[in-house]
């Protein structure tokens, strides 16, 4: 553990970049999220990989540098702290995320096998980039092509599980791991930006003004809004519920159509309005704000929680265990509010059996860099735990191609 000073932990998603300043006892002194600047070349890892490979490597490194710089500025004025008071920084991202930060070369995850030359942990000096007045960032080590640091940090950070359990890291990338019979299997399926409130037509990452609750009761939906006051825009969290809760009332059905509103038999049906998409549910309108959730919408979250309930079906069954024999099932990523079992079950994103056993862990990743940072020993025990992952990779496999088109429906 560090004698004195501040440690900076950093969780740099495809869409979010996540950060934390914590004291030498482990207190956090200030969080803050902002923006991945790179979304500017892509939504997703694969374009701006693709971007990169096509001579944008630089502007690429530029962009998150610039995303960092800021998100450090902020937790620093947060926190009250000059950046000459942090002593040490850590990093967790996606593979994809930290060749684009260390401007490697990045065919090796644009064709098989997918997998980068060197999966080890990292220093990167920041000074060199750009940024000044802090120390070298370690970059936790990746478990594979498209396993990376933002899982290892995740599972670093938990506790050692003794029974088999899930974890699964939800974003535009969703990264899973199982252990079970005393070894770890990892995988990662493209969800897409869904679940991080991109993609979506009134989407917003979790912050003051996001629908990050919906509840049908009776014939009303009642929303809640993260911070009070009038809604801005849905978070993940949000997308869910309001999919939940029209699935609830009826108005949406089990391909992820919504209905006629002449087809629905209670006063819900007022919700409903005509877009150029056909129908939309209409969450919140004021004079100045219409927020809807629109059909494009549905079909969006509907690819990104098949890609994850696929990603689980082919991890279980490579690891031969059964769905009743999950103990727990661990969550973090991308939603901003946690999830009730029954939303959870209405939109089919897990086994059923799976439902009653799942716990959410918001900022898995940052809990898991903190750790590190506060530990004498960190650095080698994170290496060591990464060595232990056995990648399973699933991008294209029959199995889950049939995995995931089952998964599509309600």
């Amino acid at each position: 553990m560090n004698d004195t000073g501040v440690v900076l932990a950093l969780d740099l998603g495809t869409t979010t970049l996540a950060g934390c300043l914590l004291d030498d006892s482990g207190v956090r002194l200030a969080v803050a999220q902002a923006p991945n600047p790179q979304r500017l070349l892509g939504s997703d890892v694969l374009r701006r990989l693709e971007a990169a490979r096509d001579a944008q490597a630089a502007e690429l490194q530029r962009l998150l540098v610039d995303g960092i710089d800021a998100l450090v500025n902020e937790l620093c004025r947060l926190a009250g702290v000059g950046r000459g008071q942090i002593v040490s920084a850590g990093a967790a991202a996606n593979s994809a995320v930290t060749l684009l930060l260390r401007r490697l070369p990045v065919e090796t995850l644009l064709r098989p096998p997918y997998r980068p030359a060197d999966l080890a942990g990292a220093w990167f000096d920041l000074a060199t980039a750009g940024i000044n007045g802090l120390p070298p960032l370690y970059l936790l080590p990746l478990a594979g092509g498209f396993v990376g640091g933002d899982l290892v940090a995740f599972l670093y950070g938990q506790p050692q599980p003794v029974a088999p359990t899930l974890y699964i890291d939800i974003g535009t990338n969703a990264e899973l791991a199982l252990f079970a019979g005393g070894r770890w299997w990892v995988t990662s399926a493209a969800a897409g930006p869904a679940f991080e409130g991109e993609g979506i037509a009134a989407g917003m990452a979790f912050a003051p003004g996001a629908i990050c609750g919906v509840q049908c009761q009776e014939d009303r939906f009642v929303l809640q809004v993260a911070g009070g006051g009038v809604p801005r825009g849905i978070c993940g969290s949000g997308l869910v519920e309001a999919i939940a809760a029209a699935r609830d009332g009826g108005l949406l059905d089990a391909q992820g159509t919504f209905v006629e509103p002449d087809a629905v038999t209670t006063n819900l049906a007022r919700y409903l309005r005509p877009d150029s998409s056909g129908w939309a549910l209409q969450l919140y309108r004021d004079a100045r704000t219409e927020i809807l959730l629109t059909q494009p919408d549905v079909r969006n979250f509907q690819l990104a929680k098949a890609a994850v309930r696929a990603g689980v079906d082919c991890l279980l069954q490579k690891a031969a265990v059964a769905e009743d024999a999950i103990t727990a099932a661990v969550l973090t990523g991308a939603f901003g509010f946690s999830l009730t079992p029954p939303t959870l079950k209405k939109v089919a994103m897990l086994p059923a059996k799976m439902i009653d056993k799942v716990r959410f862990e918001p900022g898995g990743a940052l809990i898991g860099v903190s750790r590190l940072l506060l530990q004498a020993d960190g650095r080698n025990e994170v290496e060591s735990f990464a060595r232990k992952l056995s990648s399973y990779p699933l991008s294209g496999t029959p199995a889950f191609e049939s995995a995931f088109i089952e998964a599509i429906n309600f």
